[in-house]
């Protein structure tokens, strides 16, 4: 058989190339003969960087310290790629997870405070070397601030501090000595679709994620609102319903208001390591994530995984670290749980590589 390995990281827990390895080697275990071709995957989250690093020779981490979502100093790079006609001084791509992402924050949930001002430090150092084009990925955000901590990094001024809670102090804000997006414009690898504000907004889906109660989401959705109303006087472009404008936090709709351009991070990572035309020369396909669930299937790397098997005729089968009872896998062969295999999702998280491998085996005894 010809087996295809295009996981996502799980978050927090084992890198997406060192799931495919895992998987690979159960898989090996039962059928030493199978030929076996790995795709990391990512959707803009986590991962984002070691995606490129691994689909695209000559690409550099370059080193940077920035103000993390807690406003602690945190480690952090972002990527250069190689020159291109069209990117002479390179393309810089910059991930939301590692400078102002949730899992900088360990156990801890700062809803009100967490920001974006680290990932706006990092695309500005990006602008600083001289890259002519921008790729930023945004999942796996801390923070609800609208992008606000983000364009203040970038040189907009406006009243009121980081996070959600300075969004209603924000009244006029000055766009006169914000930086401009490179000459090749910024994309943005974003896995949701969701609007900033409203049922399906940031701080009504999102939020609970990042520490904020129930009885917080109506005063934070409320933010938002204002935090939309004022800048788009000061960006006219800015659009608070657009696609992805609810990412991250809202920094989607920040992005998008700075001259961004936001697609399906799936989308654009599967096209950079080739995953349609290994798809096509694949027996059988295993993807997964760390969390399967309900809003999995609108952006997510494994849904995306499932659609481009699905164009070829190639068979598709889902691990995951859990898989929520909302979620839906009905496109799948199968799917397998760790948290199952494990007995539950403390012990598939504390050996992850090891569940992965056995999730393997069982899928080879099955399969192949």
């Amino acid at each position: 058989m010809s087996i295809l390995l295009a996981s996502d990281s799980f978050k927090g827990s084992i890198t997406a190339a060192a799931a495919c390895a895992a998987l690979a080697d159960g898989w090996r275990d039962v059928d030493p003969a199978a030929r076996i071709a790995t795709r990391p995957m990512a959707d803009g989250g986590e991962g984002t960087l070691d995606a490129f690093g691994a689909a695209v020779p000559g690409a550099q981490r370059m080193p940077i310290v920035v103000t993390g979502p807690d406003s602690r100093e945190t480690e952090a790079d972002w990527m250069l790629l190689p020159p291109t006609p069209d990117a002479p001084g390179g393309t810089g791509v910059v991930e939301l997870a590692s400078t102002s992402g949730i899992e900088l924050l360990g156990d801890r949930r700062l809803p009100l405070d967490a920001h974006t001002r680290g990932f706006g430090q990092a695309i500005a150092a990006a602008l600083d070397h001289g890259v002519d084009r921008l790729v930023l990925g945004i999942g796996s955000s801390a923070s609800t601030d609208g992008g606000a901590g983000m364009l203040r990094a970038l040189g907009a001024r406006f009243a009121g501090g980081d996070g959600l809670r300075g969004l209603d102090g924000v009244g006029t804000v000055d766009v006169s000595g914000l930086r401009t997006p490179p000459r090749g414009g910024a994309l943005v690898l974003s896995d949701v679709t969701n609007p900033l504000r409203g049922p399906r907004g940031a701080a009504t889906v999102f939020g609970p994620q990042k520490g904020l109660a129930p009885d917080d989401i109506e005063g934070a959705d409320a933010a938002l609102r204002h935090w939309a109303r004022a800048l788009a006087a000061a960006l006219p472009d800015a659009d608070a319903d657009a696609l992805g404008a609810g990412a991250a936090g809202g920094t989607g709709f920040a992005l998008q208001a700075w001259g961004a351009q936001l697609v399906s991070g799936a989308a654009e990572v599967a096209g950079l390591v080739g995953l349609a035309e290994a798809a096509a020369a694949a027996s059988l396909i295993i993807t997964g994530e760390g969390s399967y669930d309900g809003q999995s299937a609108a952006g997510k790397a494994p849904a995306h995984v499932a659609a481009v098997a699905g164009a070829s005729g190639v068979p598709v089968v889902l691990v995951a670290g859990r898989i929520a009872p909302d979620a839906d896998t009905a496109g799948f062969a199968a799917s397998l749980s760790l948290s199952e295999l494990a007995g539950s999702e403390n012990a598939a998280l504390a050996d992850p590589a090891r569940w992965l491998r056995e999730a393997g085996r069982r899928l080879a005894r099955r399969f192949s």
